[in-house]
C-alpha cells in the first residue's frame, strides 16, 4: 500500500462528518503501489446510504471544492459516489467528481477488480467486504467491456487522439486491456509502458512522463500510432472468448 496523500484523509473526514457516506476506499494506482505524485490521478469509491439527490450533490461538490484548492492542489482527486443498494448494478452511472466537475459515470468493471484485488479503506468496511472476489475470467471480461466500449466509441472518432492525454492514456490502457485478456491480471500503467505497441522513441517519451519529466511526444505521429493500436486492440477483443 502506498503512502496516501493528505487529501485522502481530509476526504474521508468530510464524508463522515456528512452522515450519509458510510464507507470510502482506494483504488487505481494509489491502491497498486503504483501511485506517482504529481502524474497519477487519486481514484477513490464511496458507497452512500441512499440516492445521492441534487442536495447531496451539492455538498459534495461543495467538498471537492475546497480539498481540490486546499490539500488535494494538483492532486487530481477523483471519488465515484456510489448508493451502497445499487453496487450489483453494473451499468448504472453514479455522481463522479473528476477533475474539477461533477459528471455521472459508471463504477467500471475494471475498478471493481482493483478494489476487489487491491483496495483498501479509508472510512468504513474494506473493499473486500463489498465487492466479490473476482477471477481471471471476470478480469477478462472487465477488460472486454471496457476495450469493447469506451475504447471502441474512441477508435470510431479518429480525431479524438490528438488530444495527448486520450493518445497516452490510450495506449497504456491498449496494453492492459490485452495483458488482462492474455493473462486474466491487471496490469500497472509503469508496466504498461514496456508493453505497448509504440516505436521505442515513444515507449522512452511515455516512460519519462510517468516519472514526472517534462518530455512531450510530438502529437500527430503519437495521436495516429496510438489510434491504430486502439482499433486492432478493440478488433482483437471482440474476436477473443
Amino acid at each position: 500500500m502506498a503512502a496516501s496523500p493528505a487529501v485522502v484523509a481530509d476526504l474521508g473526514d468530510e464524508l463522515r462528518g456528512l452522515g450519509w457516506v458510510s464507507d470510502l476506499m482506494v483504488a487505481g494506482s494509489l491502491a497498486t503501489g503504483d501511485y506517482v505524485p504529481g502524474v497519477s490521478d487519486l481514484d477513490l469509491v464511496a458507497l452512500v446510504d441512499g440516492p445521492v439527490d441534487a442536495g447531496r450533490q451539492d455538498a459534495l461538490v461543495a467538498i471537492h471544492r475546497r480539498l481540490d484548492g486546499g490539500s488535494g492542489e494538483g492532486l487530481k482527486l477523483g471519488c465515484v459516489y456510489v448508493e451502497g443498494a445499487t453496487v450489483p448494478d453494473l451499468d448504472l452511472r453514479h455522481p463522479t467528481w473528476t477533475h474539477g466537475r461533477l459528471v455521472h459515470r459508471v463504477l467500471s468493471r475494471v475498478t471493481r477488480a482493483e478494489l476487489a484485488r487491491h483496495g483498501y479503506a479509508v472510512l468504513g468496511r474494506s473493499p473486500g467486504d463489498v465487492f466479490p472476489e473476482v477471477s481471471a475470467d471476470d478480469i477478462r471480461a472487465a477488460a472486454r467491456a471496457e476495450l469493447t466500449g469506451y475504447w471502441a466509441w474512441a477508435a470510431r472518432r479518429p480525431w479524438l487522439w490528438l488530444d495527448p492525454t486520450v493518445a497516452e492514456l490510450g495506449l497504456t490502457s491498449m496494453a492492459r486491456g490485452r495483458h488482462a485478456l492474455r493473462e486474466g491480471a491487471l496490469l500497472t500503467k509503469t508496466q504498461a509502458i514496456s508493453q505497448a505497441h509504440a516505436p521505442a522513441w515513444l515507449i522512452d517519451r511515455l516512460a519519462g512522463r510517468r516519472r514526472g519529466e517534462d518530455v512531450s511526444p510530438p502529437r500527430i505521429r503519437t495521436a495516429f500510432v496510438a489510434w491504430r493500436d486502439a482499433r486492432r486492440t478493440v478488433a482483437h477483443a471482440r474476436r477473443v472468448r
